[in-house]
């Protein structure tokens, strides 16, 4: 089985390469997904996090999404301590799910596949690439926020030019209304 690992920027368009993969008949694993899903369920994580992050949880256990979203834009240190948290449960989530795929291809989408590590589990990577002032518009759009704040997050993420530095492919998405050309990944 060959493993694809999917990533770029916030607002570089991961979310529709993606499903424009599914549309061709792969299967893709959602980190970003996966770790809301952990997050919200498995109770280590739920016990480590309570334990960094005071009323990360109310009292009757939901998560305090506000409260996690202001630790993180603390600074690298303090997502970096989520990460240690969060990414090893992804990890074990996504080996288990491979274990289940029958398919030759799959792929895995990770804002964060490198900063991660979890590009050591994938044969070959994609960036999907769009220029900065691209994705702070998307992003602008798409949550409503502020220029300020797209950029706060995109600051959060490794440099573009270190992720294209180290992907195998780069799909460019930055045209609105052409779809990104996805050969690449269905022909390697």
């Amino acid at each position: 089985m060959t493993i694809i690992g999917i990533t770029g920027g916030i607002g570089s368009g991961k979310s529709l390469v993606c499903r424009m993969l599914e549309e061709h008949g792969y299967a893709v694993f959602y980190c970003d997904d996966e770790a809301k899903r952990i997050i919200r369920s498995d109770t280590q994580v739920r016990g480590a996090l309570s334990q960094l992050i005071d009323g990360v949880y109310a009292a009757d256990g939901t998560l305090q999404k506000s409260v996690l979203a202001a630790y993180l834009c603390r600074g690298a240190d303090h997502a970096a301590r989520v990460d240690a948290i969060v990414h090893p449960a992804v990890r074990r989530a996504f080996i288990a799910w491979t274990k289940r795929q029958t398919a030759e291809r799959v792929f895995m989408e990770c804002a964060l596949l490198f900063e991660s590590g979890f590009d050591q589990l994938c044969h070959q990577t994609a960036l999907i690439y769009a220029p900065a002032d691209v994705r702070i518009e998307r992003v602008m759009q798409r949550d409503s926020v502020s220029r300020e704040q797209a950029l706060r997050w995109m600051a959060l993420q490794m440099p573009e030019e270190e992720k294209r530095r180290r992907a195998h492919h780069i799909i460019y998405n930055a045209r609105e209304g052409e779809m990104p050309d996805i050969a690449p990944l269905l022909n390697n």
